[in-house]
C-alpha cells in the first residue's frame, strides 16, 4: 500500500508540473499543428534529457545543480536559447493560400530534437529534479531498484500522456486554423518562450 501511495503521489506531483504552461508545452502545441503524435516524440526528446539527469541526481549530484554559479550559468544559457526559439515562432507565417506555416529552420527540426532542446534550456527543470524530483527518487529508492525505476517511469508516463493529448487536440483542430489563428497561436507560443527565457535569465542572475 505504501508503494502504491508513492506512485499515486508521484503521478499527482508530476502532473501538477507537466500541465503548467512552459517551454515544452509551447513547442508541443507548435509541432502538434502538423502531427497528432508530435507530442509523443517531444516527450521522447524530453525523456532523453530527463532519464540521464535522474541518474545523476541518484548518484548524488543534486547539490551541484543548487550551486549559485551553476544556476546562473544554466539560467543565462537556457534563457538565451528559449528567447531565440521564441523569436523563431514569432517569425512563423502561414504560406499564402495554405495552412502549413513557413517556419524558421529551428522549428523544422524533428520533434524529438525540439523536446530535447526545450527541456535542456529550462533551468527550472534542473532545479525541480534537484529538489522535488530528488525527494521522489529517494523515496522510490527505499524500495530498491524496482521502486526507483517505477517512480521514474510514472513521472515520464505523465509527460508522455499530457504531451500526446496536447498535440492530438491541436492537430485535430487544424481545420479551424486560419492564417490569423496560426499567427495568434504561434505568436502566443513564441511570446511564452521569450517570456520564460527572460524570466529564467533574470531570476537566475538576481538569485530569485
Amino acid at each position: 500500500m505504501e508503494f502504491l501511495l508513492l506512485l499515486v503521489g508521484t503521478a499527482t506531483i508530476s502532473l501538477s508540473g507537466v500541465m503548467m504552461p512552459g517551454p515544452v508545452f509551447a513547442v508541443t502545441v507548435a509541432r502538434g499543428r502538423s502531427s497528432p503524435w508530435a507530442g509523443s516524440l517531444v516527450a521522447l526528446g524530453h525523456g532523453a534529457v530527463e532519464f540521464p539527469l535522474m541518474a545523476l541526481v541518484v548518484w548524488g549530484l543534486a547539490s551541484f545543480f543548487q550551486e549559485r554559479p551553476v544556476q546562473i550559468a544554466i539560467g543565462l544559457a537556457g534563457g538565451a536559447m528559449l528567447v531565440w526559439m521564441g523569436y523563431g515562432l514569432l517569425r512563423s507565417r502561414p504560406e499564402e493560400g495554405e495552412i502549413v506555416g513557413k517556419t524558421p529552420r529551428v522549428w523544422r527540426a524533428p520533434p524529438v530534437l525540439a523536446g530535447m532542446t526545450t527541456t535542456a534550456s529550462n533551468p527550472y527543470f534542473f532545479l525541480w529534479w534537484a529538489t522535488v524530483g530528488a525527494t521522489l527518487l529517494s523515496r522510490g529508492l527505499a524500495f530498491g531498484l524496482p521502486g526507483l525505476l517505477a517512480v521514474a517511469a510514472t513521472h515520464w508516463t505523465c509527460d508522455l500522456a499530457w504531451d500526446t493529448l496536447v498535440s492530438f487536440l491541436t492537430f485535430h483542430s487544424r481545420r479551424l486554423w486560419t492564417p490569423l489563428v496560426h499567427r495568434l497561436v504561434f505568436g502566443g507560443c513564441g511570446l511564452l518562450l521569450i517570456g520564460f527565457g527572460i524570466y529564467f535569465a533574470v531570476s537566475a542572475f538576481l538569485g530569485g
